[in-house]
């Protein structure tokens, strides 16, 4: 039996992204995998980071981020729900993040479930770090052996964000959570679903959707991953992590990440 981890943002049960999560999760469970949920709103989830959540550091010290969730993270010392979302990625075999595309990225509950989940320790800071090999990140790390998907409801049409499209192209939107909160920590990361002009889908639409999306789940394990190059792979040069002047000559942008 496989585990699959569901991180679900949207405030409204009723609304089409509501659906979407109920059809999901029971068509995960009707093939066999258990569904854990982070269903964000619901949980009334505190995005913000900030010191609170390392209640056994030294309150007369400034707080800092990165060290503080590292030494919290490696004593047991973390709030309640952080460390309850880590015993959930802990378990998970897939992620799922579920969410409406707003303002070209995912709410901000999730991206401060990202924040707070992802400590120093566990997502971050990890490996060594000389001039051959810097950090276990970009393919390697914590997250690695584990799959993720993004599944996105977006209310513009599909040309909106074409290769020419007014809004940029979706690949170079969502190009920070598939390389950078994904890829980063080492998970496989599947092709996102997207779901367009969320404002026009009908029941019979909605029929169609979920055909299409339960196509998805019921091959979450068989589909190809994004294949992103491995940052101590020898693609880059370290320690300053450029891609090396032979590959990709005289290009840039996000798709030169990306191994042919």
């Amino acid at each position: 039996m496989s585990h699959v981890l569901l991180v679900y943002a949207h405030p409204e049960p009723r609304s089409l992204n509501g659906a979407l999560k109920r059809f999901m999760m029971e068509r995960l469970e009707a093939v066999g995998h258990q569904v854990l949920l982070s269903d964000l709103y619901a949980m009334n989830w505190k995005s913000a980071l900030d010191a609170g959540d390392y209640p056994a550091r030294d309150p007369e010290q400034p707080f800092n981020p990165s060290l503080d969730s590292l030494q919290a993270f490696n004593e047991g010392t973390q709030s309640a729900d952080i460390a309850r979302e880590q015993e959930k990625l802990r378990q998970a075999d897939a992620v799922i993040f579920q969410f409406p595309l707003w303002w070209m990225s995912m709410p901000a509950i999730m991206k401060g479930w990202v924040e707070r989940v992802y400590a120093a320790g566990l997502a971050y800071g990890v490996g060594e770090h000389s001039d051959r090999h810097w950090g276990d990140r970009y393919g390697e790390g914590s997250m690695v052996g584990k799959r993720a998907m993004l599944v996105v409801t977006i209310g513009g049409w599909e040309s909106h964000y074409g290769p020419r499209g007014v809004n940029g192209p979706i690949d170079d939107i969502l190009f920070p959570i598939h390389h950078g909160m994904l890829w980063y920590p080492g998970f496989e990361v599947i092709a996102p679903h997207l779901v367009w002009r969320t404002g026009k889908v009908d029941e019979q639409r909605f029929a169609q959707e979920c055909a299409a999306l339960g196509e998805r789940l019921d091959t979450l394990w068989q589909q190809p991953t994004m294949r992103w190059r491995y940052q101590n792979g020898g693609d880059y040069t370290i320690p300053d992590l450029t891609l090396r002047e032979d590959i990709a000559p005289g290009q840039s942008g996000f798709g030169i990440h990306l191994r042919s």
